[in-house]
């Protein structure tokens, strides 16, 4: 089986801020996550990350959020992108 894409979102917003989803179904896990799905989602606002959900092998599920990497509890894939949609809505809040 080959990877699938699930789904894939590019917005440049009018303040020129860059967000951006893309997540894989894999046939197996990324270790060291039991999971088989690849993604990755960013916030970017002047050249710099704001936010970050990836699960990068060797790493698993992890986030980061104004520069500071935390560990991410992945549960499913509409849930990924509702956690990663309220981190930036809580950064483009006045």
């Amino acid at each position: 089986m080959e990877a699938t894409l699930i789904t894939r979102f590019k917005n440049v917003t009018v303040d020129g801020a860059i967000i951006e989803v893309v997540v894989w179904k894999v046939p197996s896990p990324v270790p060291p996550t039991e999971h088989c799905y690849k993604y990755r989602a960013v916030y970017v606002v002047d050249g710099i990350r704001m936010v970050g959900f990836d699960n990068e092998r060797g790493k698993g599920d992890h986030c980061h959020l104004d520069g500071v990497e935390v560990p991410y509890t992945f549960t499913d894939v509409d849930q990924l992108i509702e956690d990663f949609i309220a981190a930036v809505a809580a950064r483009r809040e006045p």
